[in-house]
Parts: C-alpha cells; structure tokens; sequence
C-alpha cells in the first residue's frame, strides 16, 4: 500500500494524503479548533450552531447555492463538532476533488452565518435539547459527562437553553474567526490512488496551498480546569418506568502504550452478546433490557463508560451487578480467559479491515491520528500493535489496572445505593 504522506502548507496546516488503491472514491476530514471546550461560558451552544450554519451558505454561495453545488459534484458532506473540535466532512469521486476542494475552503474560511439562517439554526439546536425528554439515555449520558470530566471538558455537545438564546450573530463571527485557524487545524484526505498518488499529490497540495493563502494564527489553547465530582453518585429524578445507569472511570490516553490492552479489556465486557456484562447482568439474572461498556480515548485522557437500563424494581441488583463484574476482572479470580482475549482480538481485527474500505473512516481516522499521536498511522501499522497480544499481555495489564475514582449517575424514579468499594 502507497505510504502517507503529512506536508506541512504554507499557512501551517498539515496535510495528510493516503492513495488506496482499487477505489474510486476520496473521503476528506478537516478538523477545526473550535469543538464545546472552547466556546465562553456564558454561549455554550456556538458549535451546535456552527455546525449547522455551516450548511447554509459559504463565500458566495447562500444556503441553496452551496447544497445545489455540493450536490453538482455528487457530494455528501456534513459538519459536527466533539470536544475539541469542528469537523468538516465530505465524500466525493477522486475526480471531483478539485472541484471539492474550493467548497470546503468556503466552509473553514468564509462561512456566511447569514441573519436569515441563524434563528432557524437556533431553534434545532433547542429543539435538540428539547428532544432529550424523549430520550433518557441520552439525558443520563451528558449528566455522567458533566459530573465525571474535568470542566470544560465536559460540556455537552447540545449547549444550553441559556447560552443558545444569548448568542447573537457577532458572537458567532468573532468566535468562528478566532478559532478557526490553522494552527491547531489539519486537513486529511484518502482514497483514489491515482488521484493522490505521486504527482497528484503534489497537485492537490499545490491547489490546498492557493485555497488557504492568507490564511493565519493560532486558536488559544484550552485552559482546563479540575472537576470536584468525579467519584461522587448523583441521581436525577424521572417519573418514568425504566431507571438508567451509568459508571464512568478514567483510563489510558490514546498516547499510552496501555491503550490497546484497554480496548481488549472493553471488548471482554462488552464485545457482544457472549461478552461478560450481557452474560452476567442479563443472560444469567434477567436484569435489565440493555447493557454494555466503552473505552474512548483522546489525547490527554481516556475514559470507560458502563451502561445498564432496566426497571426500578431491578435496578438496585443491576448496578450492583454491574459494578461487581467491573472490579472483578481485575482481580485474579475474574481474569480473562484466552477464549475472551481471542473473540476480543478478532472483533477489533475485524473493525479495523472494516474501516479499511471506507475512504471516509480512513480520512477521519487519519486526522484523529494526527491529533492524539502527532502522526497518522497506516491499517497495517495500527493491526501489527494487536498482532502478538495475548492473555498473558492482557491479565499482567489487568494485575495493575485500577478504576479509580468512579463516578455513578442513574436516572429514574428513585436513587441507588451506590456499591461500597474496597
């Protein structure tokens, strides 16, 4: 497979290209310093409105204009934002890329943020929030973010009522015009070989250099603060019949060697249905309707996430399950077995040629490599660190592994008992 080439523009943005040969398709990712820890206290909800604004009009282009010229090339595209970022994104043919190309430029560097969109952008974005009464799972979720993470690290990416209707179109200008900048930015591109192999690669860098001329600066850097409710249990009161659990726990950074022994260990609890939390908490007790675990890594930090619905009758059984089957795989009686550690290592190999064939995934995993690691890694290089693991690797990790501080939100009719730990 062609290597991956990282040029470092004029302006400063790193671009990453990866020729994939046997496709036809280009997959782009343009992350943006201007995720949910950036936005001001008091205007949390500027990203959920960016993202949609976005959509509505770049350079000359009003809203209409630029869907129908997106649609001309036979393009999809979509903008959403994470913690730390703004992510650009379009999938398109490898021969329309230079046609592409000055589209997305508009979006990053002249969003028109016109009057008549902004209201009807503000009102999805609450009505989003609105939406959350409907879904309590999603409500439980960014409560376990907002007690558990370090501010601003957990904000939600939804906003709030407050800070949505406070945001006027100056605030949305200024704010898009100090994030985004291209230090802080990077810009990765995969698919079509003979697109972006050998020379077309120098041209399509050559095109991105005269697109993002004049383009300057550096966003400011996230301050993070320290979070006094990590390890404490809240609940939130909801008169329905269902109760939703969630426990959360620190673990590796992407950076950190531990890393992929942690995605085992996440596969082991929750790698599908013969995995430990469906077979403890459900196949064996009837506990609950649904429940599961994640690992999610960033940068500078990683975290576990726990989920259990059930009924209120079942509830207190299920969160003392859940946690029971969370500790216990640390300890030597709940070691990993190699039949686990073997189902774990083929579902992530399996993923991983999964997202191997789509140019989109590929691009996308590209600039969040370059992010969390400073480099992107090729599907090989990324296989070859689960190659020789086994589950003598995985239970020494275990032997030293520890959830720390854990933070246990449920959401319901009544609270919990949260578990006593050791």
């Amino acid at each position: 497979m062609p290597d991956i080439r990282t040029i470092d523009l004029a302006c400063g943005l790193p671009l990453i290209l990866e020729p994939m040969p046997g496709v036809r398709s280009i997959g782009l990712t343009m992350l943006l310093p201007a995720g949910t820890a950036q936005e001001p206290e008091d205007r949390q909800g500027l990203s959920a409105m960016w993202s949609e604004l976005l959509m509505r009009g770049a350079g000359v282009l009003d809203s209409r204009g630029q869907a129908d010229a997106w649609d001309r090339i036979g393009a999809s595209r979509s903008a959403d934002a994470s913690t730390m970022h703004m992510r650009l994104s379009c999938t398109t043919l490898g021969t329309r890329l230079h046609e592409a190309l000055p589209l997305l430029a508009d979006m990053a560097l002249r969003p028109r943020f016109d009057e008549a969109s902004i209201e009807p952008a503000r009102d999805l974005a609450l009505q989003a929030i609105e939406s959350l009464k409907d879904d309590p799972h999603e409500r439980a979720a960014i409560i376990a973010k907002q007690t558990h993470a370090d501010p601003p690290l957990n904000r939600s990416g939804l906003g709030t009522v407050e800070g949505l209707r406070a945001i006027t179109r100056d605030d949305l200008v200024n704010g898009w015009g100090a994030r985004a900048r291209p230090g802080g930015s990077i810009l990765a591109i995969a698919g079509d070989a003979d697109v972006l192999g050998g020379t077309g690669g120098d041209d399509i860098a050559r095109t991105i250099d005269r697109l993002f001329s004049g383009w300057r600066g550096e966003a400011e850097p996230v301050r993070i603060g320290a979070t006094t409710t990590r390890g404490t249990y809240r609940h939130e009161p909801d008169d329905t019949a269902q109760v939703q659990i969630l426990a959360l726990h620190e673990a590796p950074s992407e950076r950190d060697p531990d890393s992929r022994l942690e995605r085992v260990v996440a596969s082991v609890l929750s790698g599908g249905m013969s995995a430990r939390l469906f077979t403890e908490v459900r196949e064996k007790r009837g506990l609950c309707y649904s429940v599961s675990a994640s690992y999610a890594t960033d940068r500078d930090f990683g975290r576990c996430s726990a989920y259990v619905g059930t009924t209120p009758e079942r509830a207190q059984e299920s969160l003392d399950v859940l946690m029971s089957e969370l500790e216990r795989i640390n300890t030597p009686a709940g070691a990993a077995t190699e039949e686990e550690v073997e189902r774990s290592l083929i579902g992530i190999r399996a993923g991983l040629v999964l997202s191997g064939e789509s140019t989109a995934a590929r691009a996308a995993a590209l600039a969040t490599d370059h992010y969390r690691l400073g480099r992107a890694r090729s599907l090989d290089e990324v296989a070859a660190q689960y190659a020789n693991i086994t589950v003598r690797h995985v239970n020494d990790y275990l032997s030293r592994r520890s959830l720390g501080k854990v933070t246990i939100v449920t959401l319901g009719p009544t609270s919990l008992r949260a578990p006593v730990r050791g």
